[in-house]
Protein backbone atom coordinates (compact mmCIF):
# COMPACT_ATOMS: atom_id res chain seq x y z
CA UNK A 1 0.00 0.00 0.00
CA UNK A 2 1.12 3.94 -0.72
CA UNK A 3 1.69 5.73 2.34
CA UNK A 4 2.37 9.72 2.39
CA UNK A 5 2.01 11.76 4.92
CA UNK A 6 -0.63 14.50 4.68
CA UNK A 7 0.69 18.06 6.64
CA UNK A 8 -1.19 21.39 7.15
CA UNK A 9 0.20 25.00 7.98
CA UNK A 10 -1.74 25.82 11.26
CA UNK A 11 -1.79 28.54 14.01
CA UNK A 12 -1.90 31.32 11.35
CA UNK A 13 -5.31 32.43 12.23
CA UNK A 14 -7.19 30.05 9.87
CA UNK A 15 -10.71 29.68 11.28
CA UNK A 16 -10.85 25.44 9.99
CA UNK A 17 -7.89 24.26 12.48
CA UNK A 18 -9.57 22.37 14.94
CA UNK A 19 -11.64 20.55 11.87
CA UNK A 20 -8.29 20.43 10.27
CA UNK A 21 -6.48 18.61 12.91
CA UNK A 22 -9.02 15.80 12.19
CA UNK A 23 -8.24 14.73 8.61
CA UNK A 24 -4.24 15.83 8.06
CA UNK A 25 -1.50 13.23 10.07
CA UNK A 26 1.22 15.95 10.54
CA UNK A 27 0.86 19.57 11.30
CA UNK A 28 3.40 22.49 11.11
CA UNK A 29 2.44 25.47 14.07
CA UNK A 30 3.04 28.57 12.96
CA UNK A 31 6.20 30.23 15.73
CA UNK A 32 5.22 33.94 16.02
CA UNK A 33 7.14 35.59 13.56
CA UNK A 34 5.00 35.79 10.44
CA UNK A 35 1.65 34.34 12.08
CA UNK A 36 0.57 33.46 15.50
CA UNK A 37 1.51 34.17 18.91
CA UNK A 38 2.13 32.04 22.90
CA UNK A 39 -1.81 31.27 22.70
CA UNK A 40 -2.33 30.26 19.79
CA UNK A 41 0.69 27.88 19.45
CA UNK A 42 -0.09 26.40 23.09
CA UNK A 43 -3.91 25.81 21.57
CA UNK A 44 -2.49 24.17 18.39
CA UNK A 45 -0.29 21.77 20.56
CA UNK A 46 -2.77 20.76 22.43
CA UNK A 47 -5.34 20.34 19.37
CA UNK A 48 -2.95 18.27 17.76
CA UNK A 49 -1.78 15.96 20.50
CA UNK A 50 -5.40 15.26 21.16
CA UNK A 51 -6.29 14.46 17.66
CA UNK A 52 -2.77 12.18 17.67
CA UNK A 53 -1.24 14.16 14.51
CA UNK A 54 2.44 14.57 14.55
CA UNK A 55 3.55 18.35 15.25
CA UNK A 56 6.18 20.31 13.87
CA UNK A 57 7.83 23.90 13.98
CA UNK A 58 7.09 26.27 11.46
CA UNK A 59 9.48 28.58 11.85
CA UNK A 60 9.29 32.23 9.20
CA UNK A 61 11.13 35.32 8.64
CA UNK A 62 10.00 38.66 10.70
CA UNK A 63 7.37 40.18 8.54
CA UNK A 64 3.81 39.85 10.16
CA UNK A 65 2.65 42.53 7.89
CA UNK A 66 2.95 40.38 4.29
CA UNK A 67 2.68 36.74 5.76
CA UNK A 68 6.29 35.88 5.52
CA UNK A 69 5.86 36.38 2.08
CA UNK A 70 8.53 39.44 1.56
CA UNK A 71 12.06 38.23 0.26
CA UNK A 72 14.90 39.02 2.67
CA UNK A 73 18.66 38.85 3.02
CA UNK A 74 20.03 38.24 6.17
CA UNK A 75 22.78 37.22 7.35
CA UNK A 76 22.85 33.46 7.80
CA UNK A 77 24.18 33.66 11.42
CA UNK A 78 20.71 35.91 11.46
CA UNK A 79 18.51 33.17 9.77
CA UNK A 80 20.34 30.31 11.91
CA UNK A 81 19.49 32.60 15.68
CA UNK A 82 15.46 33.21 14.39
CA UNK A 83 15.24 29.60 13.55
CA UNK A 84 16.51 27.96 16.63
CA UNK A 85 14.52 30.75 18.43
CA UNK A 86 10.89 29.84 17.33
CA UNK A 87 11.58 26.09 16.73
CA UNK A 88 13.01 26.34 20.26
CA UNK A 89 10.16 28.34 21.52
CA UNK A 90 7.70 25.79 20.01
CA UNK A 91 9.56 22.47 21.45
CA UNK A 92 9.05 23.84 24.93
CA UNK A 93 5.15 24.09 24.83
CA UNK A 94 5.23 20.60 22.98
CA UNK A 95 7.22 19.16 25.79
CA UNK A 96 5.25 21.02 28.55
CA UNK A 97 2.26 19.43 27.48
CA UNK A 98 3.53 15.95 27.47
CA UNK A 99 3.98 15.96 23.45
CA UNK A 100 6.82 15.63 21.32
CA UNK A 101 8.18 17.79 18.14
CA UNK A 102 9.15 15.66 15.36
CA UNK A 103 9.52 18.02 12.28
CA UNK A 104 10.67 21.31 11.58
CA UNK A 105 9.24 23.18 8.39
CA UNK A 106 10.25 26.66 6.96
CA UNK A 107 7.61 29.17 5.90
CA UNK A 108 6.87 31.11 2.86
CA UNK A 109 9.63 32.89 1.70
CA UNK A 110 12.35 31.88 3.99
CA UNK A 111 11.17 28.16 2.47
CA UNK A 112 11.21 29.15 -0.65
CA UNK A 113 14.56 30.92 -1.00
CA UNK A 114 15.94 27.97 1.05
CA UNK A 115 15.07 25.78 -1.72
CA UNK A 116 17.64 27.47 -4.17
CA UNK A 117 20.08 28.97 -1.45
CA UNK A 118 22.74 26.46 0.20
CA UNK A 119 23.73 29.05 2.16
CA UNK A 120 20.59 29.44 3.99
CA UNK A 121 19.57 26.45 3.23
CA UNK A 122 22.51 25.56 5.76
CA UNK A 123 21.72 27.99 8.04
CA UNK A 124 18.43 26.41 8.50
CA UNK A 125 19.30 22.99 8.74
CA UNK A 126 22.58 23.70 11.70
CA UNK A 127 19.97 25.28 13.73
CA UNK A 128 17.78 22.10 13.56
CA UNK A 129 20.15 19.63 14.23
CA UNK A 130 21.32 22.24 16.94
CA UNK A 131 18.11 22.35 18.55
CA UNK A 132 17.68 18.45 18.19
CA UNK A 133 19.28 16.42 15.70
CA UNK A 134 16.33 13.37 15.71
CA UNK A 135 13.90 16.53 14.29
CA UNK A 136 13.03 16.23 10.31
CA UNK A 137 13.59 18.61 8.19
CA UNK A 138 10.44 19.01 5.66
CA UNK A 139 11.38 20.96 2.28
CA UNK A 140 10.61 21.38 -1.31
CA UNK A 141 11.34 18.47 -2.62
CA UNK A 142 14.66 18.28 -4.47
CA UNK A 143 15.47 21.32 -2.76
CA UNK A 144 18.94 22.80 -1.62
CA UNK A 145 16.97 22.47 1.82
CA UNK A 146 16.59 18.90 1.60
CA UNK A 147 20.71 18.59 0.25
CA UNK A 148 21.61 20.35 3.19
CA UNK A 149 19.57 18.13 5.74
CA UNK A 150 21.10 15.27 4.20
CA UNK A 151 24.82 16.67 4.58
CA UNK A 152 23.93 17.15 8.15
CA UNK A 153 22.95 14.03 8.72
CA UNK A 154 19.28 14.80 9.68
CA UNK A 155 16.17 12.50 8.39
CA UNK A 156 14.53 14.57 5.39
CA UNK A 157 10.71 14.92 4.18
CA UNK A 158 10.24 15.60 0.84
CA UNK A 159 7.16 18.00 0.10
CA UNK A 160 4.88 18.57 -3.06
CA UNK A 161 1.84 20.54 -2.88
CA UNK A 162 -1.44 19.85 -4.07
CA UNK A 163 -2.71 23.89 -4.96
CA UNK A 164 0.77 25.34 -6.07
CA UNK A 165 2.00 25.24 -9.73
CA UNK A 166 5.16 23.87 -10.90
CA UNK A 167 8.46 24.42 -13.34
CA UNK A 168 10.06 22.44 -15.44
CA UNK A 169 12.95 22.31 -13.07
CA UNK A 170 10.69 21.05 -10.07
CA UNK A 171 10.71 23.79 -8.71
CA UNK A 172 7.12 26.14 -7.63
CA UNK A 173 6.00 28.89 -9.67
CA UNK A 174 6.51 31.73 -7.76
CA UNK A 175 3.35 34.12 -6.00
CA UNK A 176 4.00 36.78 -8.39
CA UNK A 177 3.39 34.79 -12.06
CA UNK A 178 0.35 33.42 -13.36
CA UNK A 179 0.22 29.91 -12.62
CA UNK A 180 1.02 29.84 -9.16
CA UNK A 181 -2.01 29.01 -7.43
CA UNK A 182 -4.34 25.88 -8.27
CA UNK A 183 -7.80 26.95 -7.63
CA UNK A 184 -9.76 24.43 -9.75
CA UNK A 185 -10.03 21.29 -6.92
CA UNK A 186 -10.41 18.61 -9.78
CA UNK A 187 -7.07 20.05 -11.24
CA UNK A 188 -5.30 19.94 -7.88
CA UNK A 189 -6.72 16.71 -6.75
CA UNK A 190 -5.62 14.85 -10.42
CA UNK A 191 -2.05 16.82 -9.28
CA UNK A 192 -1.81 15.34 -6.23
CA UNK A 193 -2.34 12.09 -6.93
CA UNK A 194 -0.26 12.03 -9.88
CA UNK A 195 2.64 13.15 -7.29
CA UNK A 196 1.99 10.51 -4.79
CA UNK A 197 1.50 7.56 -7.20
CA UNK A 198 4.29 8.63 -10.09
CA UNK A 199 6.78 10.70 -8.69
CA UNK A 200 5.78 13.12 -11.61
CA UNK A 201 3.80 16.27 -11.55
CA UNK A 202 2.77 18.75 -15.32
CA UNK A 203 4.75 21.60 -15.02
CA UNK A 204 2.97 24.75 -16.41
CA UNK A 205 5.08 24.30 -19.91
CA UNK A 206 3.35 20.73 -20.33
CA UNK A 207 6.52 19.17 -19.53
CA UNK A 208 6.93 16.75 -17.12
CA UNK A 209 8.88 17.08 -13.84
CA UNK A 210 10.56 14.59 -11.32
CA UNK A 211 9.19 14.99 -7.86
CA UNK A 212 9.72 12.82 -4.90
CA UNK A 213 6.35 12.59 -2.93
CA UNK A 214 6.80 12.21 0.98
CA UNK A 215 4.56 14.92 2.32
CA UNK A 216 1.44 16.44 0.90
CA UNK A 217 0.74 20.22 2.04
CA UNK A 218 -2.38 21.12 2.42
CA UNK A 219 -2.85 24.87 2.95
CA UNK A 220 -5.20 25.45 6.15
CA UNK A 221 -5.66 28.88 5.44
CA UNK A 222 -7.07 28.66 2.19
CA UNK A 223 -10.77 29.95 1.49
CA UNK A 224 -11.72 26.07 1.27
CA UNK A 225 -9.41 24.28 3.19
CA UNK A 226 -11.54 22.33 5.01
CA UNK A 227 -13.31 21.25 2.10
CA UNK A 228 -11.29 20.39 0.12
CA UNK A 229 -9.00 18.40 2.63
CA UNK A 230 -12.06 15.95 3.35
CA UNK A 231 -12.36 15.23 -0.91
CA UNK A 232 -8.28 14.29 -0.78
CA UNK A 233 -8.81 12.23 1.96
CA UNK A 234 -11.77 10.78 -0.29
CA UNK A 235 -9.47 10.84 -2.75
CA UNK A 236 -6.55 8.89 -1.04
CA UNK A 237 -8.87 6.67 0.22
CA UNK A 238 -10.57 5.60 -3.25
CA UNK A 239 -6.71 4.78 -5.00
CA UNK A 240 -5.89 2.66 -2.11
CA UNK A 241 -3.16 5.36 -0.19
CA UNK A 242 -3.10 5.25 3.23
CA UNK A 243 -2.45 8.82 5.14
CA UNK A 244 -0.04 8.19 7.54
CA UNK A 245 2.68 10.56 9.53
Amino acid sequence: MVKIDLNADLGEGGSADAELMTLVSSVNIACGFHAGDAQTMLTSVRNAIKNGVAIGAHPGFPDRENFGRTAMVLPPETVYAQTLYQTGALEAIVRAQQGVLRHVKPHGMLYNQAAKDPVLADAIASAVRDCDPQLILVGLAGSELIRAGQRLGLATRQEVFADRGYQADGSLVPRTQPGALITDEEQALAQTLEMVRTGQVIAIDGTSAKVQADTVCLHGDGEHALRFARRLRAAFAEHGILVSA
